[in-house]
């Protein structure tokens, strides 16, 4: 909600059971957040007015539907679950490449200076990631950017 990206830091509000499996469970992935991430999440929590949190939403609303709406007009491309909440997006590119994203991504990088994640990194072969927590001047460029590689396909 407080768009901060990369702090690592979060917390829960569920039933007792529900908290004590999460605690076990990140209990074993990860040790706490750092004092620097801790110390931003109260200031985030204290002080931020609840009228940036409601504009910052819509801008990030704005942005998302406008990658998807880009995403929509390529051919080949589909997203299965649109983002609600996340400001990535994973739309399947799998009839491009035999479904190779990595190579996908590689080429895109070097014919279009334009850098996306394989979703094979994160459990989606077939798909790239693509994140809108940016200007909508760099979201316009990567899209287009993008429908003209796999136009070039």
């Amino acid at each position: 909600s407080h768009a901060m990206t990369g702090f690592r830091v979060g917390y829960l509000a569920a039933p007792a059971h529900f908290a004590k499996a999460a605690a076990t469970l990140q209990g074993q992935i990860t040790s706490c957040a750092s004092s620097v991430s801790q110390a931003a999440a109260v200031s985030a929590l204290t002080e931020v007015d609840e009228s940036w949190l409601a504009n910052n939403s819509r801008v990030m609303k704005e942005k998302r539907d406008y990658v998807l709406g880009e995403l929509e007009r390529m051919d080949g491309v589909s997203v299965a679950v649109p983002p609600d909440g996340a400001f990535y997006v994973l739309p399947d590119v799998s009839g491009y490449y035999d479904g190779d994203d990595t190579r996908l991504c590689l080429d895109l990088l070097k014919e279009k200076k334009l850098a996306l994640v394989p979703g094979s990194s994160f459990g989606a072969p077939g798909t790239v990631r693509i994140s809108y927590a940016t200007s909508m001047e760099e979201l316009e460029v990567a899209m287009t950017k993008m429908r003209e590689f796999l136009e070039g396909v």
